[in-house]
C-alpha cells in the first residue's frame, strides 16, 4: 500500500496521517468475517462498468461467480449505501434482496442450495470522491493539462465496496480471476489488470475488456481512465520467459516512457533475484500514469510520482515506482490472510526497497539506509491483534519496522539460511497465489529453515514495543561485563573493543569483555535497542 523509502521522515508521516484516518467515509476493509461470508468461496468477478465523467456516475453489473460450502438462508456482499442497486439476480433468476448498512443481502425461500452460484447485481450512482487518493479512497474525477477526464479509483483501506459488490476481506480472493469491462466515452483508453480482450466502439463509447486469470484481491480490480498512449518493451524474465512491459502514459507525457520503462526493468530483474520471477509472468507487467501517488495495482501498477528521480548505482531512481512494483510480490502474489498481518506484505515490501539498493548502491549504503529506518520509528507495534480490520491495521511502523525486522531477522539466522528462506516465502505455492499468510506461517518457515525456535523473536519485535535492553558494567579498568537483560534467548551480537570488533552471544548472564576503551555494542544497527552504561 501507499507509500514509505527514499525521504523517510516525509514518507513515514504520510503514513501516519492515515494511521489517524483511513478512509474519507469511515468505511474499513476486513475485520472478523462474518458467518454468511466465511461460507461463501469467491470464483471469479466480472465488472461492467459505464463511467461517465460528465456527471461523475457509474453504471452497470458485477456478476460473482463462488461456490457455498454449506447450503445457506442468505448471501450477504458489501456494497456501499451511496450506490443503488437496481436488481438483483441469482444463477439467472431475478431475486428479492435488501441493500442496507452497506451490505446486499439476499434471503432465499428456501436454503441457498452448496455448491456453484452464480449472482449478477446491476447498480449504479455516484460513488464516493476521494478526497487525498490515495490515502483516501474513491473516485478521482480529474482532467489533464489539455482538458481530457482523467479518473482513477483507489481503496485498500475501504475496499473494492466502494463501487463494485464483493466479498471484502482479505483472505478470499477470486482464485479464476476477474474480467473488468471498462466503458468510456470515445476517444478515452480503459486500463486494467490482466490482459486486454478487446477495444469495441459503440456510438459514442467504448468498451475496454480486460481480464486476469490469477487471483486478485478487490481492491486491485480497478479502473484507470485517461487520454493514454501505450508505451512498450520487452522483458526477459530470470527463466528466459518473455514478458510485455506496458506503460499507460497520458499522451502529454509519452516521451518520457520508454525511460521509466527501462527503470522498471532494471528494477525487475533486482527483485527477481531475492524473490524469484515476477508473479504475473503469464500476462504483462503493467503501469498506468494516475493522479494520485501511486498503488499496487495487480499487473497495472498505479504510478503519479510525477517523473522526478533520484540516483542509485549511477542509474536514475524512482522510490515510488520501486516500492510499488515491489508490490506485485509482497501484497499481490504473498497476501496476508488478515489485515493484522499486514507487515508481511508493506513491510517485506519495504526491505525489498533496501535490498534495491544494497544491489545498485552496495553493503555499506543498505546499513546505512537501515540505520535512517530505525532513527525514524514511530514506536507502535507492528501487530494489533490476529483479526483486525484495515483502520485498525495501518499504521506507519508496518513499513519501516517491518522492515527493519527482516533486517535483524537476516543478521540472526545469517544470509546462507535468511536469503533462499526468504525466496521460498516468495515462490513456494504454500504461500503464494491461492494460499494466503500470516505471521505464524512466516515465522515457521524461518524457524524450520534455521533450525532455531524464533517465535519468542518474532513476537518481540512485531507484538511489543519492546527494544533490546543491553547492559554494559565496568567492572574494572579494562574489564566489562555486557548483557542482554529483557530477552530469553541468547543473540549475537558485535562488540566493538580496543583490539577490534567480535560477534558475541548475549543472554542474561552476560559476557567479560577485555578492552582499554568503551565497549560499543551493535555499532552496525542490526538490532533495535538501547545501551545502557554502569
Amino acid at each position: 500500500m501507499r507509500h514509505f523509502i527514499a525521504k523517510l521522515p516525509v514518507i513515514l508521516s504520510l503514513c501516519l496521517l492515515v494511521a489517524v484516518n483511513v478512509s474519507a467515509q469511515d468505511l474499513k476493509s476486513g475485520g472478523p468475517l462474518k458467518p454468511e461470508q466465511a461460507n461463501m468461496d469467491i470464483r471469479h468477478y466480472t465488472l461492467a462498468l459505464d463511467i461517465m465523467p460528465d456527471s461523475q456516475a457509474i453504471d452497470g453489473y458485477t456478476e460473482i461467480d463462488l461456490l457455498l460450502k454449506e447450503a445457506a438462508p442468505t448471501l450477504l456482499f458489501d456494497l456501499t449505501n451511496v450506490l443503488t442497486v437496481k436488481q438483483v439476480q441469482v444463477n439467472g433468476k431475478k431475486t428479492a434482496y435488501t441493500h442496507t448498512d452497506d451490505m446486499i443481502r439476499i434471503p432465499a425461500q428456501q436454503n441457498w442450495p452448496a455448491g456453484k452460484t452464480k449472482v449478477r447485481i446491476y447498480y449504479g450512482g455516484k460513488p464516493y470522491v476521494s478526497p487525498r487518493a490515495p490515502w483516501k479512497g474513491g473516485f478521482q474525477w480529474e482532467k489533464d493539462s489539455t482538458g481530457h477526464p482523467w479518473i482513477a479509483v483507489t481503496c485498500q483501506g475501504e475496499g473494492g465496496k466502494i463501487f463494485f459488490p464483493c466479498k471484502d476481506h482479505p483472505s478470499d480472493e477470486p482464485n479464476e480471476g476477474a474480467d473488468l469491462l471498462i466503458t468510456v466515452p470515445k476517444g478515452l483508453v480503459g486500463a486494467g489488470p490482466g490482459l486486454l480482450i478487446s477495444s469495441k466502439s459503440k456510438g459514442n463509447k467504448t468498451t475496454w475488456h480486460w481480464r486476469t486469470k490469477y487471483t486478485i484481491s478487490n481492491y486491485c480490480i480497478i479502473p484507470n481512465v485517461g487520454d493514454y498512449a501505450k508505451v512498450t518493451r520487452t522483458y526477459t524474465s530470470e527463466t528466459g520467459k518473455q514478458i510485455p512491459m506496458e506503460f499507460y502514459v497520458l499522451r502529454e507525457h509519452a516521451e518520457k516512457g520508454p525511460h521509466l520503462l527501462e527503470m522498471m526493468e532494471r528494477t525487475c530483474h533486482v527483485l527477481e533475484k531475492y524473490f524469484g520471477e515476477y508473479p504475473w509472468a503469464n500476462e504483462k507487467i503493467g503501469l498506468v500514469e494516475t493522479p494520485h501517488l501511486g498503488m499496487e495495482h495487480q499487473s497495472m501498477v498505479a504510478y503519479g510520482n510525477k517523473f522526478r528521480y533520484t540516483k542509485a548505482g549511477g542509474y536514475d531512481f524512482d522510490w515510488l515506482l520501486n516500492h510499488e512494483f515491489g508490490h506485485e510480490w509482497w501484497a499481490n502474489k504473498v497476501t496476508n490472510s488478515d489485515w493484522a498481518h499486514m507487515w508481511i506484505q508493506e513491510g517485506i515490501c519495504s526491505y525489498g526497497d533496501a535490498l534495491y539498493i544494497r544491489d545498485m548502491d552496495g553493503e555499506a549504503a543498505y546499513q546505512a539506509r537501515m540505520r535512517n529506518t530505525m532513527r525514524h520509528l514511530s514506536g507502535k507495534p507492528v501487530m494489533m491483534g490476529d483479526v483486525v480490520d484495515s483502520d485498525l491495521a495501518y499504521t506507519g511502523d508496518i513499513y519501516g519496522k517491518g522492515a527493519f525486522f527482516m533486517h535483524s531477522l537476516r543478521y540472526l539466522i545469517g544470509d546462507s539460511i535468511f536469503f533462499p528462506t526468504l525466496k521460498k516465502l516468495a515462490t513456494d505455492p504454500a504461500y503464494t497465489y491461492d494460499n494466503m499468510v500470516n505471521t505464524d506461517q512466516v515465522e515457521a518457515l524461518f524457524s524450520q529453515a534455521s533450525g532455531k525456535t524464533l517465535k519468542p523473536f518474532f513476537d518481540f519485535y512485531l507484538r511489543t514495543t519492546n527494544k533490546f535492553a543491553i547492559s554494559v558494567k565496568r567492572k574494572s579498568d579494562d574489564k566489562y561485563q555486557v548483557s542482554l537483560t529483557n530477552f530469553e534467548q541468547a543473540l549475537p551480537m558485535e562488540i566493538l573493543t580496543s583490539t577490534g570488533t567480535k560477534t558475541m552471544l548475549l543472554d542474561a548472564k552476560g559476557v567479560e569483555v577485555s578492552s582499554t576503551t568503551l565497549p560499543e555494542v551493535d555499532r552496525t544497527g542490526f538490532y533495535l535497542k538501547t545501551v545502557s552504561y554502569e
